[in-house]
């Protein structure tokens, strides 16, 4: 998508307000709807017939029909597509809408084409029953016959257009190039670069954590717990923000100047699922330390540093061009002589191999080997590129 800042007026705000709540009222009345089928029940009004029943709905209640009924169409479409790509397998189950948390609605059609350039930095669209609108201009606007409307936790509005830009160009120099990534380097190539995901200061951590302890002691439903909340979003927005903008950077460079890119398979979901309770077989009821806190706080570090984001977007600027290597083992395995052994990164950051005596960043070492595409094989054995009857040769003698 081309996502653009928009500037609504304190009226219009009450308006884009009132859009969004409509169209997340009608989205979770069809959701209700389809819940409570069961097989010995009829079928599901489908997208025509809950139509002609939100019509009969406007017509008895004010507060819909004082409303778009453009917008709460919409609503019902993107949930009849939402249910179709659910039995398709494209996508998980539709979820209940929440307020604070999925505020936007979709404009389809003709309606989506009322678009007009103000000034140089500066554009307008006109949204039903809202006026002209203003927006920023930080690019072209793109040809679309779509645009959302949304609005995050921190009160900013956004205009979203629904346009699927060209990948970007190999650069034909057939040079490949392997991504590590991990927690405190976000990403380190095999050409030797280490690169960090930017976050929150210390300052603005700091202020985050007072926040927090500020927003335990509130109450709920308070004017003070309101105002907590929304500062406690805006400093979330501006760590989203930062990490957005790296990820886009970074993927955009790596797919101009590599033919391919080469990344670690990671099955993040479970990476970052929380450890499971032990609980003590001789004390029923009492449960065992599992070291929750020190899951939940790389769980943090993962999500901080964007690697599905990352690789999500490499996918789409440089399609075709991304390769996924089985992660075994590539921290372990020497990038100059192929020996594997766990004694052979010595922390975090040294890797030196027990062998041949090769040192390096253990990070870019493994980038080397993901580079390479040196994954375990079949019978868990990394490929040897020395004689294999060879023993391992110390570099210094005793």
């Amino acid at each position: 998508m081309s996502r653009f800042r928009l500037y609504p007026t304190p009226a219009q705000q009450v308006t884009l307000l009132k859009h969004c709540q409509h169209a997340r009222y009608v989205w979770n009345l069809a959701l209700e709807q389809w819940s409570m089928w069961t097989a010995d029940k009829p079928r599901t009004p489908g997208f025509a017939e809950q139509c002609r029943q939100l019509t009969e709905a406007r017509a008895a209640s004010g507060w819909l029909r004082a409303g778009s009924q453009t917008v709460q169409q919409q609503a019902l479409r993107d949930f009849d597509q939402a249910i179709q790509h659910f039995y398709a397998g494209i996508h998980r189950r539709p979820k209940w809408r929440k307020a604070d948390l999925h505020e936007g609605f979709r404009i389809v059609g003709a309606q989506a084409s009322r678009i007009v350039k103000v000034s140089r930095k500066w554009a307008q669209a006109l949204i039903p029953k809202t006026g002209w609108v203003r927006f920023r201009l930080s690019r072209a606007v793109p040809d679309a016959k779509s645009y959302r409307i949304t609005r995050d936790r921190s009160g900013r509005w956004h205009i979203a257009f629904a346009v699927i830009p060209a990948p970007i160009p190999p650069p034909g120099t057939g040079e490949i190039v392997g991504v590590d990534r991990g927690v405190a380097v976000s990403a380190a190539l095999s050409t030797g670069e280490l690169l960090r995901c930017p976050g929150l200061s210390i300052t603005e951590q700091a202020r985050l954590e007072r926040l927090q302890r500020r927003l335990a002691r509130c109450h709920r439903g308070s004017g003070r717990r309101q105002r907590t909340q929304a500062a406690i979003a805006k400093l979330c927005a501006r760590g989203a923000d930062r990490r957005k903008d790296w990820v886009e950077k970074t993927s955009s460079d790596l797919a101009r100047r590599f033919d391919i890119v080469r990344v670690e398979d990671l099955r993040l979901t479970q990476m970052t699922r929380r450890p499971k309770p032990k609980p003590d077989s001789a004390r029923p009821g009492i449960y065992l330390p599992n070291r929750r806190r020190a899951k939940a706080r790389l769980n943090r570090g993962i999500r901080a540093n964007g690697w599905g984001a990352l690789v999500r977007r490499l996918e789409h600027k440089a399609a075709g061009r991304v390769e996924r290597v089985n992660p075994a083992y590539t921290s372990q395995t020497c990038s100059a002589c192929g020996h594997r052994a766990p004694e052979n990164r010595k922390s975090q950051a040294v890797f030196r191999c027990a062998a041949c005596g090769h040192q390096a960043n253990a990070d870019v070492n493994a980038a080397i080997n993901i580079a390479a595409g040196r994954a375990v094989s079949a019978r868990r054995e990394t490929p040897t590129r020395v004689p294999p009857k060879r023993e391992p040769q110390l570099t210094t003698s005793t």
